[in-house]
């Protein structure tokens, strides 16, 4: 008899059963949204034209490893939500899993996208981005103000240049159109 099968026999008093483990449904939602999720790149990535006639990899194949990758791990999830298997709490000293959501922070944060989803294709990442980042870091908890929006504007242009220079994926540059 192990450790673990006296522990869980202590915890019953004799003569009484255990309690039937509930069933984590969230899990299934989660393994539900992973398969749609799965199936729909897969056959969305169908559609995607052939590429380059140079190229080794076609564009498609990311799709299907991505999509594929989901599903099975959609599957993995729901049979093992079907057994049985429950994630543990997190046990860590930065996390008391006593305080409930903070939903003003929360609330703050989802502010936050929603005005950088608006405010992209007018204003460009560039300075979206600074902004997405100064605002989320003070909604956090962070006041320096003027640093956040430093950090902000050279990690937006960094990434902008990254992607529209290095990987000629196109960004919208919005009101700095001609300038970067």
């Amino acid at each position: 008899m192990s450790a673990a099968d006296d522990a869980g026999r202590a915890a019953t008093a004799p003569g009484e059963d255990a309690p039937a483990p509930t069933v984590d449904r969230a899990q299934y939602g989660l393994a539900a949204v992973l398969a749609v999720v799965g199936v729909w790149t897969v056959v969305d990535s169908a559609g995607m034209g052939p590429g380059f006639a140079d190229q080794v990899v076609r564009p498609a194949a990311f799709g299907y490893v991505i999509g594929s990758a989901l599903v099975v791990l959609a599957v993995l999830l729901a049979v093992a939500t079907a057994r049985g298997d429950r994630a543990e709490g997190e046990a860590g000293e930065d996390v008391d899993l006593d305080q409930g959501t903070d939903w003003r922070t929360l609330a703050g944060l989802a502010g936050v996208l929603v005005a950088t989803i608006a405010l992209i294709d007018v204003l460009g990442w560039a300075i979206v981005g600074a902004l997405l980042f100064a605002a989320a870091a003070t909604v956090l908890g962070n006041r320096h103000w003027v640093r956040n929006l430093l950090i902000g504007a050279v990690m937006s242009v960094g990434s902008w240049y990254g992607f529209y220079v290095g990987l000629g994926i196109p960004i919208p540059a919005g009101v700095l159109d001609g300038i970067l």
